[in-house]
């Protein structure tokens, strides 16, 4: 600084944008490594032995020691801690105790499955409930705002595996439509993947529509009470061109907040789903090494699950503080 004049870099790292986005981002990360705490101490805790439940009833003491001083059970918690987290600061996850194969290279495979699924049920989730929200506000306190808001409530009032169950009983079932196991293999082209998975993203579009739409309603809604929606129905236009032209750009970050929060918990939240359909994606792998009591998968996965919600809900912070004029330009 100069004569008491900042300089021009120095003014674009002091830009309120460039301050709050940095500040997000140090949050994130110390949240990820808040997690990464109570993963590795939620792990600890476990009851039973790691090493006795791999060998299993049948071995002896001395072959349980023996195991338990090869996979370094015997050193202190914060010694294992340590190793495992300066581990995946270098990108290694570890090594599955029961399969003996890299967490990392099995991870990938399941990840990919499981955005693929989260992906296809955001594709139709977010343009249905953007839409279906236009509609209730169009339409507020009339028929078809109460039918779209009793209909999308009743689904959200039960859980992922009741919806799963009905859909398959009625679409596998009764009407043979489609098969009741989502099983994804190599060499399947698209329409035959889009149709293993129809049943699951059915399941979790009905899930998040609820939350999307009825969020989507209410910021448009506290829109419309602002007064130059007030001015916009004085100059004669049309209902449907009040909330396209000016509550909807205005409502849009509120509801890109409630959009994004909802893809990050289509990504997290599908371990319920892909257990009732069998998929093979991160939530099917994490139960099946919970049932073995492999700590390293269990651990790799929850952090995955938390560094994937943590940075979509980043994203939507920082997708809001672009969106708001008053940040991006202030006086």
């Amino acid at each position: 600084m100069q004569g008491g004049h900042m300089s021009h870099a120095e003014s674009v790292f002091m830009h309120p944008v460039v301050l709050l986005i940095s500040q997000r981002l140090t949050i994130g990360m110390l949240l990820l490594f808040a997690v990464s705490i109570l993963i590795f101490v939620g792990t600890e805790m476990l009851p039973g032995d790691v090493a006795q439940a791999i060998l299993g009833q049948a071995a002896t003491p001395q072959a349980v020691a023996n195991l338990r001083l090869e996979m370094g059970l015997n050193e202190p918690a914060l010694s294992r801690y340590l190793s495992w987290l300066w581990g995946i600061l270098h990108g290694d996850l570890g090594t599955s105790l029961t399969t003996q194969k890299d967490i990392a290279t099995a991870i990938s495979g399941r990840l990919y499955n499981t955005l693929f699924l989260a992906f296809w049920a955001a594709i139709i989730a977010v343009p249905l409930a953007i839409g279906l929200g236009l509609i209730a506000v169009r339409y507020c306190d009339r028929w078809p705002d109460k039918l779209i808001s009793g209909v999308t409530l009743a689904t959200i009032s039960l859980p992922e595996f009741v919806i799963g169950y009905i859909l398959t009983y009625l679409l596998t079932v009764k009407l043979q439509l489609f098969s009741p196991v989502s099983l994804m293999f190599d060499g399947m082209s698209l329409a035959q993947k889009l149709n293993t998975i129809a049943l699951p993203v059915m399941v979790l579009v009905m899930v998040v529509l609820a939350h999307m739409m009825r969020m989507t309603r209410a910021a448009i809604l506290n829109v419309m009470e602002s007064a130059y929606i007030e001015t916009a129905v004085l100059k004669g236009m049309s209902p449907l061109a009040v909330i396209t032209k000016h509550a909807v750009p205005n409502a849009i970050a509120p509801v890109v907040n409630v959009v994004m929060l909802n893809l990050a918990y289509l990504v997290v939240g599908v371990v319920v789903v892909e257990v009732v359909f069998v998929y093979p994606g991160m939530g099917q792998y994490l139960v099946d090494h919970v049932s073995k009591r492999d700590v390293p998968v269990v651990q790799a996965c929850g952090l995955v699950f938390a560094a994937v919600y943590i940075g979509v809900n980043i994203i939507a912070d920082v997708i809001s503080i672009l969106a708001n004029p008053k940040l991006r330009h202030p006086k």
